[in-house]
């Protein structure tokens, strides 16, 4: 089992998102590769899907925190699918 398999949530919560999406990259490789087994297969894919959760984690994250600027010098959070027009 890979050390990073092995990691707490809370763990991967603090992992930056471009290191999250290296590591993405990284699996995708291996399982393009052409001396993967199925059992290998599965167990890179199960591993890719924890880092694309992670990744959806940290850019909501970011996303929550992002603050607008509007037309009269004011700030406010960013509200998904808000029609903010600057």
């Amino acid at each position: 089992m890979m050390e990073e398999d092995r990691k707490t949530l809370s763990e991967e919560e603090q992992v930056p998102l471009e290191e999250l999406f290296e590591n993405l990259e990284e699996v995708i490789g291996k399982l393009e590769g052409e001396n993967v087994n199925l059992e290998e297969s599965f167990r890179l894919y199960k591993r890719g899907m924890e880092l694309l959760k992670q990744c959806n984690t940290v850019i909501d994250n970011v996303e929550k925190k992002v603050l607008i600027l509007d037309e009269n010098g004011n700030t406010h959070q960013f509200q998904d699918g808000e029609d903010n027009e600057l």
